[in-house]
């Protein structure tokens, strides 16, 4: 992997190094690529030593190619690890070197040149009068040119040598640390491509593995499915993944929630109408039965239809076929459904709210979906797919959530379950602008993001025996509250105000009237 020089330069050891080389010794610190070209010459970047000699010589053509020869032939002579003189450069100063290896092999190159040893200083003047001679560079005087070259002590070459081996130690760090990353990355691309993602299903949890299994078995059949799940968990996503992975995935899917309307609006959705049959029937409309025909229809929310409807749904399960409104002969269609509901079907067959024969035409096989809150292990992998979604969607560059709010969403309910989630993701990352990191202020208007575990403490103050009533309860548990919020915030009540979504006044009244001021 070549080395990549700008964002090497972007790093704090190098950038402090480089100042402190430059201000002690008035020379520069640069890379070259494997076969020691200067990366910062092929990008038209030339930053000279402080000295006149080599200021004059990078700026003329002929001495810019002799100066990348010099340091070509030097960084050939890097062998083993370590820093070292490496010689003189055409011009008789010296080049010191280090070499920069990964996985095994030479990448490039950390380098300085164009300075003096002082013990050698006097027969280096030789050298570079003639070479300046030479190349008639634009040096007026070249003895005082070459005065203008700071020398180093020879003690102090080994402190050096010690800087440009802790760059190197440093890049190489840093270089692992990318690698890893890179590999983690690619191994949850793996994941997600395999047993962490099913169609646009996302999880690495044991409950979703077991949901994996069980949709790998259905997608090939045609068998009617039941899903039940919370709002927001994803059962309109479980239905397209078992028709776009299954053998019915060139035909249509079609998805209807049985609750969005009445009865007489929805069996004509459903089944169609035939021109005349009722006020404002211009013209035949197919229902979506028909629309469906080969392909998979989804019906949300069964549980809410009437019992009018239960059985026009019961015959077209029973015999693939169905009468449109206002006609008088059927219509068979080739259908695979899929239900879903929020609600228990059993205890509605129970409570006689839903047809058992229906139940067990819809319940040959049941998949539930677990809520989000007893899968927190998948929080990170979906809060990832989020931050990228968005970032795709927005064309901005993707964000993070700062350690502190991610922490906060392990202590939450999450009674929207995934699609709360989402949307939270996408508030978070509008509300954060330009920033590239989300502050966990941002999680205020949940108050701390704990509202379910405020009720357990409000239920365990009761228990304490902290309120013989509701109101003193609340008040012992407000207090609590705030007292917590002013250790963590260490006594910042526009921080502690910002984050319980109350004014700084109000905020001051309360830990006044709580005798919280100390």
């Amino acid at each position: 992997m070549p080395i990549d020089s700008a964002r090497l330069e972007e790093l704090q050891i190098v950038r402090k190094i480089r100042e402190t080389v430059r201000r002690w010794w008035g020379i520069e610190l640069s890379f070259t690529d494997a076969k020691g070209f200067v990366l910062d010459h092929g990008k038209g970047i030339i930053i000279p030593p402080q000295n006149r000699i080599c200021t004059a010589c990078l700026g003329d053509p002929e001495g810019l190619r002799r100066c990348n020869q010099s340091i070509e032939s030097a960084v050939a002579r890097l062998n083993g690890s370590g820093t070292r003189l490496l010689g003189p450069c055409h011009m008789g100063l010296e080049i010191v070197g280090a070499p920069i290896e990964f996985g095994g092999e030479r990448q490039g190159s950390l380098f300085a040149c164009g300075f003096l040893v002082n013990e050698k200083a006097q027969a280096a003047r030789g050298p570079a009068m003639f070479e300046t001679a030479e190349l008639k560079l634009p040096v007026v005087e070249p003895a005082t040119a070459f005065e203008s070259i700071q020398p180093i002590e020879a003690r102090e070459v080994p402190r050096l040598l010690d800087l440009m081996d802790t760059t190197v130690e440093e890049i190489d760090a840093w270089h692992g640390a990318v690698a890893l990353r890179e590999k983690r990355i690619r191994d949850l691309q793996n994941e997600l491509g395999g047993r962490y993602r099913f169609a646009d299903l996302i999880g690495k949890s044991e409950p979703m593995q077991r949901l994996y299994a069980l949709l790998d078995k259905l997608v090939a059949s045609d068998v009617t499915v039941l899903i039940h799940g919370e709002n927001g968990t994803g059962k309109e996503l479980i239905a397209r993944a078992l028709h776009f992975n299954g053998a019915r995935k060139q035909k249509q899917f079609v998805a209807q929630n049985c609750s969005a309307l009445n009865d007489h609006l929805l069996e004509s959705e459903l089944f169609g109408h035939l021109k005349g049959s009722f006020t404002g029937a211009t013209r035949d409309k197919p229902g979506l039965f028909k629309v469906a025909d080969g392909g998979t229809f989804f019906l949300d929310e069964v549980a809410d239809l009437s019992p009018a409807m239960q059985v026009k749904l019961l015959r077209v399960l029973q015999e693939g076929t169905f009468v449109p409104v206002g006609g008088t002969r059927p219509e068979k269609v080739d259908v695979r459904i899929i239900a879903a509901s929020n609600k228990d079907l059993h205890e509605a067959v129970v409570r006689r709210e839903f047809r058992e024969d229906l139940f067990y035409r819809l319940h040959v096989v049941a998949l539930e979906v677990p809520p989000l809150r007893e899968r927190l292990d998948d929080l990170p992998i979906l809060v990832d797919h989020f931050l990228d979604a968005y970032a795709h969607r927005s064309g901005k560059r993707r964000k993070q959530l700062h350690p502190e709010l991610f922490a906060g969403f392990y202590d939450w309910h999450w009674p929207g379950n995934v699609r709360e989630l989402q949307n939270e993701i996408e508030r978070l990352a509008v509300l954060a602008g330009d920033a590239e990191v989300i502050p966990p202020e941002l999680s205020a208007q949940r108050a701390g993001g704990r509202a379910p575990g405020s009720a357990t403490q409000l239920a365990a103050l009761v228990q304490r025996g902290l309120g013989s009533d509701l109101a003193t309860a609340v008040c012992a548990l407000e207090k609590e509250i705030i007292e917590t919020g002013l250790r963590e915030t260490r006594n910042n009540k526009s921080r502690l105000a910002e984050r319980l979504g109350v004014s700084r006044t109000t905020l001051i009244k309360k830990i006044r009237d709580y005798g919280l001021s100390e």
